[in-house]
């Protein structure tokens, strides 16, 4: 069966050309115009994901995640958006969304992003079906470093005795860095890890998602956790 992905764009020129590609592409796409149509549609047949533009008149991408995530639902969201300063993409992190490209993008970036996102959530074997997950022992209930403790069972995280409010990609993240604490992981690794694809180098995605996680993580006179590592990545340690 083909994924199915809500497309929501207020823009008929870029909405019909999405809607074509995302078909070519194997797709089955529900494509609306505005964020009231969205909800509708979600409510109505849940999709495998939703590709919501950010500025649509009415209700925006921003508020239809919010309102999908306050209703428990977890779909994947990728979010279109004009939108280049960071402030604006950590408000889309933080209404809900897992991810983010920017107009004018490339329609193979956004290919491999909602590849990246399915990934994910469906894992897939030979010939496009749902793989049957091997048996596997039971993971360690809890993972600690630098005074992080996570249950990854659970999907939970607290620094010291405060629990941390994380994203599915923020959780993500700060496993991959806590299983490797002290080691410096680069740029390719994270990426290839977190969304299954190497986005190149000019891409700020990884950085803004690092500076999202640091704000939720740093406490007041207390040592910073994530650290960068200039021209190579990331590593976390407590000073």
């Amino acid at each position: 069966m083909p994924h199915t992905v809500l497309l929501a764009e207020d823009d008929r020129a870029i909405r019909n050309a999405l809607e074509r590609a995302l078909t070519l592409e194997g797709y089955q796409v529900v494509a609306v115009a505005d964020g009231v149509e969205a909800l509708a549609q979600a409510h109505r047949n849940r999709p495998d994901v939703l590709l919501l533009d950010v500025m649509m008149p009415g209700i925006d991408g921003l508020q239809v995640c919010r309102v999908l995530r306050a209703e428990g639902d977890r779909t994947p969201v990728l979010m279109l958006t004009a939108l280049v300063e960071t402030a604006d993409r950590i408000a889309g992190l933080d209404a809900g969304a897992d991810d983010y490209v920017v107009k004018p993008f490339d329609v193979e970036e956004v290919f491999a992003r909602l590849r990246a996102l399915l990934r994910r959530t469906s894992p897939v074997g030979t010939g496009g079906t749902p793989a049957a997950e091997p048996p596997r022992p039971l993971p360690e209930r809890f993972l600690e470093a630098a005074g992080l403790r996570m249950d990854p069972q659970a999907r939970r995280a607290w620094r010291g005795a405060r629990e941390l409010e994380l994203t599915r990609t923020e959780f993500e993240l700060l496993e991959l860095l806590v299983r490797n604490a002290g080691i410096v992981l680069d740029h390719s690794t994270i990426y290839d890890r977190i969304w299954g694809y190497d986005f190149g180098p000019g891409s700020k995605n990884l950085a803004v998602y690092v500076g999202y996680l640091r704000r939720k993580l740093d406490e007041p006179d207390a040592p910073q956790l994530i650290h960068t590592v200039r021209g190579v990545g990331y590593v976390l340690r407590e000073d």
